[in-house]
């Protein structure tokens, strides 16, 4: 259930590194499905810089508005533009469409960073 090539926190972010240093990131199955029909995703400013736990943006569903949080250091290169128009997306395919930021590595990943096997366990952690 979740892709064993991503890094997941246990905020529920994933983060797909790339060879060139540069990752994409976007929110797990479990947290769309925990948030309902997404209806908003507000995303930073590409150029702008962030530290590992940083707030970054926000998804609002119909059911709550849930904050993002930076899984490692580093600096937006992107946004997913097809978001603002088909924010469903998040929800149809969190891995694939529904990616949210591209960002440039800034430092060593963060320590905290777990593989699917470990993130599994938290959520089924959590879910009980």
């Amino acid at each position: 259930m979740y892709p064993a090539d991503l890094k997941y926190t246990k905020d529920h972010e994933w983060l797909k590194v790339a060879a060139d240093g540069t990752a994409v990131v976007g929110i797990t199955h479990y947290a769309q499905d925990a948030l309902g029909d997404v209806v908003f995703v507000d995303m930073p400013e590409i150029g702008e810089t962030y530290n590992h736990g940083d707030e970054f943006g926000t998804v609002e569903s119909v059911k709550t508005v849930s904050e993002l949080y930076m899984p490692t250091g580093c600096e937006v290169l992107e946004t997913n533009g097809d978001l603002e128009a088909h924010p469903e997306f998040v929800n149809e395919d969190p891995y694939g469409k529904g990616w949210m930021i591209k960002i440039k590595l800034v430092g060593d990943l963060a320590g905290d960073l777990m593989d699917a096997a470990a993130y599994q366990k938290l959520v089924s952690a959590e879910a009980h």
